[in-house]
């Protein structure tokens, strides 16, 4: 196979190492009647081994010059079906009926913004396989009261239950990324922590919030949120915002939504 140089503009760190390899696919573990979409499957590390359980998948690859090259790697291994797009700009709905399966190993430089495009689009998702950031899964998977617990945990949380797999450490990589990896599990809720409408009302909450998390909620939420509606919506406005659970954010957020609509 032909050498590909990795290219800076599009993040790529291409994965290598077989037991890592052989971890994502039983993590992931495909099933006859899943629908399975990769976001830059790059030389195709993740992708071959998935068409040699599955047979059939779709990915999605911005760098039109490893195309041939994935192509080459997955050849005799079942139909793969190649989208050349950015896949910030892509709909699951090009693709037709899901529900499907996300995987990936997400350039750092674009993974959170998209995995809230993916957000948007969470009805038609089973569940989410990623390689982030060790920083941005801890991130993801936080608990209140933990250092790494802020506004990414939380509206990743309206939509999606995060479990941190394992960690992948740079040499497993070439070239190798100056961070460690984690890979992380996402798996839709079924039912929605807040309703479409509170939603604007309850980002702008987390975001003031945790713009000032050293400072208790009444402070913090000055100019949004007093101390009557907290306490309406059972938050203690003593509190400080890492002590409050997604659930308590999404009630709050509904309560201001409501009081603004009287």
């Amino acid at each position: 196979m032909n050498q590909h140089r990795a290219r800076k503009r599009f993040g790529q760190h291409f994965l290598h190492d077989p037991r890592i390899i052989a971890r994502i696919i039983a993590a992931i573990d495909p099933r006859a009647d899943d629908r399975l979409l990769e976001i830059g499957p790059g030389l195709g590390a993740i992708t071959a081994p998935l068409m040699e359980r599955h047979g059939q998948m779709d990915v999605v690859e911005i760098d039109r010059d490893v195309i041939p090259l994935l192509q080459e790697r997955c050849a005799g291994l079942g139909e793969l079906r190649i989208h050349n797009v950015d896949a910030l700009r892509f709909s699951l709905d090009q693709l037709g009926q899901g529900p499907w399966r996300v995987v990936g190993n997400l350039p750092y430089n674009i993974s959170t913004p998209l995995m809230f495009h993916l957000f948007e689009q969470i009805d038609a998702i089973t569940d989410m396989h990623f390689m982030l950031q060790k920083e941005v899964v801890d991130r993801l998977a936080a608990g209140p009261g933990s250092p790494a617990y802020g506004r990414l945990g939380i509206m990743t949380a309206l939509h999606c239950h995060a479990e941190h797999l394992f960690d992948v450490p740079p040499g497993a990589f070439n070239p190798r990324p100056r961070v460690e990896s984690s890979i992380v599990r996402l798996r839709p809720r079924s039912e929605p922590l807040c309703l479409p409408e509170d939603r604007e009302t309850l980002a702008g909450l987390v975001r003031q919030a945790f713009s000032k998390r050293r400072k208790t909620l009444r402070n913090a939420l000055k100019g949004l949120a007093d101390g009557d509606a907290m306490e309406a919506a059972d938050i203690d406005p003593g509190c400080r915002p890492e002590n409050l659970t997604p659930e308590d954010f999404a009630r709050l957020a509904s309560r201001i939504r409501a009081t603004q609509g009287q």
